[in-house]
């Protein structure tokens, strides 16, 4: 079918091969998460010396790290705290983003106006710092671990949804339906949960899916950095600074955890870009 026609109104967009495969990495993913003893063909932290670095084999598909633990298995189990990782700071930093947005795009009336501006300021000094260093503060201020990571990611991730709703707010209670509405005497709650909010979190939603990904590579950065879980936990961030000295000697114990984190940030993205495509096209 020609794109002309994908354009044509009233038709919805087609998934192409691309997004279905990237439906099917995160379906994976999500059984990893899930139900990792399904997949993992061991314990992901038993240790056997006579085995370590053994190069990717039918016994050990991914090959084993220095201390001759599965990177298949550890892989697997690393699923599930990457994309926990991943889903609740993306949502804890939604909520936030949208609760500081809406403060921030919202009321007009002369008591909201300290409000919006403190809301204002905060959201511009948030974003003007690098996500990385939001994280990195935190972690300094809190210490290493998993809620740690979850409070640093939602922190750096939060002041880019923050200014989104801000923007659709604004936009929304300028518009004409929200005019209408209110000549119409409809009162506030009701005009900003038909109108203002449902404007407003479109685009956010869609964002939120890509945000998923760009949560697990900062979580993974963390890691990497020695500031997520401590091992031998199996985080993807961490198997990747652990296999860094063994690069030219054992590279699987880098490229195998690298590629589920390219995988989670390129399936993620597709999948994103794809709702926004068919959101477009309905």
């Amino acid at each position: 079918m020609s794109s002309a026609l994908l354009r044509a109104p009233g038709r919805r967009a087609r998934f192409t091969p691309v997004e279905v495969g990237s439906g099917l990495v995160a379906a994976i993913l999500i059984v990893c998460a899930l139900a990792p003893g399904l997949i993992a063909p061991h314990p992901p932290l038993a240790v056997a010396p006579t085995e370590s670095f053994q190069a990717p084999s039918l016994a050990h598909l991914f090959g084993t790290d220095d201390s001759g633990r599965d990177i298949l298995s550890r892989v697997v189990f690393g699923a599930r705290e990457s994309l926990t990782i991943g889903v609740v700071a993306t949502l804890t930093g939604l909520v936030c983003g949208v609760a500081l947005g809406a403060i921030a795009g919202g009321s007009r009336s002369r008591w909201a106006s300290p409000i919006r501006f403190i809301a204002d300021r905060l959201i511009e000094a948030l974003f003007a710092f690098p996500g990385l260093l939001l994280a990195l503060l935190v972690i300094a201020v809190r210490g290493p671990g998993l809620a740690s990571i979850v409070i640093a990611v939602t922190i750096s991730t939060a002041p880019g949804y923050a200014r989104m709703v801000r923007g659709g707010v604004r936009r929304a209670l300028t518009s004409g339906a929200v005019e209408a509405a209110s000549l119409q005497g409809d009162r506030g709650p009701r005009i900003w949960g038909t109108l203002v909010l449902p404007e407003a979190l479109r685009p956010v939603l869609v964002l939120a899916t890509l945000g998923v990904g760009h949560a697990v590579i900062l979580a993974a950065a963390l890691g990497f950095l020695g500031l997520g879980a401590p091992p031998p936990a199996p985080e993807w961030g961490a198997m990747l600074n652990a296999g860094r000295p063994y690069l030219t000697q054992a590279w699987w114990m880098t490229v195998f955890p690298g590629s589920m984190i390219l995988l989670v940030g390129l399936s993620t993205t597709v999948i994103g870009r794809a709702l926004e495509r068919r959101g477009r096209f309905a």
